[in-house]
């Protein structure tokens, strides 16, 4: 292309989790096609491994839903915009959606929007303030149920009558999440570090400690396992962050005690290298009761070769193929749960390394970080050439 791209991702904060990953490795994919990169948000964890060589980065409160901030972001936004003379602007979240609004207007630089999650709605002023994730020229939505909850809900509140509306699935690094790539130096320090059996039949649950992850479902699911006597020595470990739900927390720890799992179910607050606690797992859970929007925990397990068992809402039946690279169980039921649990855990070691080969041919197929990348920036150079 005759004109160089220049592409500034907003993004409140630069963590862990799949918006945040996702505009990380897009950073810098982008330099590698010849485009200039910039990331604009708050900070972040993830902050401190962005290569600075290859991606410009501001930091701005972007992560403030303050009207009065909102305001500043897009002041600074619009000066940042013409200085580095920016092409498009690729927003990730509501607030900083805003400011991204305001400044692509007034700069006429093209806005890119990315609808990561069901944002809830109890009126139209919340309705309202979350469409401006469709106000833009181009709508990525990364799933195809974000796709259809967008068009179910926010159809009327596209600007242009010509609208781009598209799915472009997550995409992780499948390099990072290799079984292959492990140290097993570090599964067995990880595995002494939280005293862990490797022995035993391994069942991991990963996610925030928030209630619509569904934590509490899984402790009932495991009660009712460890009331069978037809199943192999197991144990359970719930992987996450409080995050400040302090009284979420207890209710968990209170709830494991009251049905005498303090010895099955073990709880670890945060783990670096997640391919780690995949690793040492036979099977992994997603169990949330909410839809997912994309399902990273059941597309990263595939990838690591572990079976999947996930609750049959959202994402995770788009990235899960039934029987075949995981299960899907009846949402909101522990004891669907827990009979599908049992079902693998009486699978045989050749039934359960077919079932991670299909994962990872799946998500290869499908989920690769680098597939991701490559089709946002082809969808980059249409808007350019559009105009």
């Amino acid at each position: 292309m005759k004109k160089k791209i220049k592409v500034l991702q907003v993004i409140p904060k630069l963590g862990y989790g799949g918006a945040e990953t996702g505009c990380y490795d897009l950073a810098h994919f982008l330099p590698e096609t010849g485009c200039k990169s910039f990331i604009a948000t708050s900070g972040g964890e993830l902050l401190k491994f962005v290569d600075k060589k290859k991606v410009k980065i501001f930091r701005l409160p972007v992560q403030s839903k303050n009207p009065l901030l909102i305001l500043f972001n897009a002041i600074v936004l619009f000066f940042i915009i013409l200085f580095y003379n920016i092409t498009i602007v690729h927003a990730r979240s509501r607030a900083p959606a805003w400011s991204c609004f305001l400044a692509t207007k007034i700069t006429f630089r093209k806005f890119v929007t990315t609808f990561h999650g069901t944002y809830n709605f109890s009126n139209n002023i919340k309705k309202f303030y979350n469409s401006i994730m469709v106000r833009s020229n181009l709508v990525i939505a990364g799933s195809n149920f974000i796709f259809s909850h967008i068009n179910a809900n926010y159809e009327n509140f596209f600007l242009e009558k010509k609208r781009k509306l598209l799915v472009i699935f997550r995409g992780i690094n499948t390099n990072y999440f290799n079984p292959q790539k492990i140290l097993p130096i570090k599964l067995d320090k990880f595995s002494k570090e939280y005293k862990i059996d490797r022995n035993k039949f391994i069942i991991l649950l990963p996610g925030r400690l928030t209630n619509w992850k569904g934590q509490k479902i899984f402790i009932e699911a495991i009660k009712l396992i460890n009331e069978r006597t037809d199943i192999p020595p197991f144990e359970a470990i719930i992987l996450g962050n409080a995050q400040g739900r302090n009284v979420y927390k207890k209710q968990l720890f209170d709830l494991t005690q009251q049905h005498r799992l303090n010895k099955v179910i073990k709880f670890i607050d945060h783990c670096k290298e997640m391919p780690v606690a995949y690793g040492i797992s036979n099977l992994v859970c997603s169990c949330s009761h909410e839809p997912e929007a994309f399902g990273r925990v059941s597309v990263e397990a595939q990838s690591m070769q572990v079976p999947i068992v996930a609750s049959d809402i959202g994402g995770s039946k788009e990235t899960i193929i039934k029987d075949k690279t995981g299960y899907l169980f009846k949402n909101k039921d522990p004891a669907a749960l827990a009979d599908l649990i049992v079902s693998v855990m009486q699978k045989d070691y050749n039934s359960l390394k077919s079932i991670g080969i299909e994962g990872r041919k799946n998500v290869l197929k499908k989920f690769d970080v680098d597939k991701m990348c490559q089709t946002t920036f082809t969808e980059y150079k249409k808007l350019i050439e559009l105009s």
